[in-house]
């Protein structure tokens, strides 16, 4: 069973940065695509930064440019980097991992807190 362990989030001002983690184990990790999705009190989760088992990169457009989402595969780790934050950034951060086999598994994690305030 596939398990995800997010970790990195915080209180920061806006323009500043935070890194997000994301620990995965239970499976390989090299056969999921990776993904950070957030969720802002009263709106839907939405994808955020999306990485594929290739290593292609696809982001929202609210955050291109700022926002950077890499995978380090040898530790089973994802991370998004978050740069010149935004008070409309603040919300719950969840990893995601996605793998296509007989069917098409998606887990979650937790979440994490972001929140951009001064």
């Amino acid at each position: 069973q596939v398990q995800l362990v997010e970790s990195g989030g915080g209180l920061v001002q806006p323009g500043g940065s935070l890194r997000l983690s994301c620990v995965f184990s239970g499976s390989i990790f090299n056969l999921y695509r990776m993904a950070w999705y957030r969720q802002a009190p009263g709106k839907p989760r939405d994808l955020v930064a999306g990485i594929s088992i290739s290593g292609s990169t696809n982001y929202a457009d609210s955050v291109k440019g700022r926002f950077t989402i890499s995978r380090d595969n040898a530790k089973k780790m994802v991370y998004l980097q978050m740069n010149s934050l935004k008070p409309e950034d603040t919300a719950v951060y969840y990893c995601n991992a996605e793998g296509t086999f007989i069917t098409t598994m998606s887990y979650w994690g937790q979440g994490t807190q972001v929140t951009v305030s001064s």
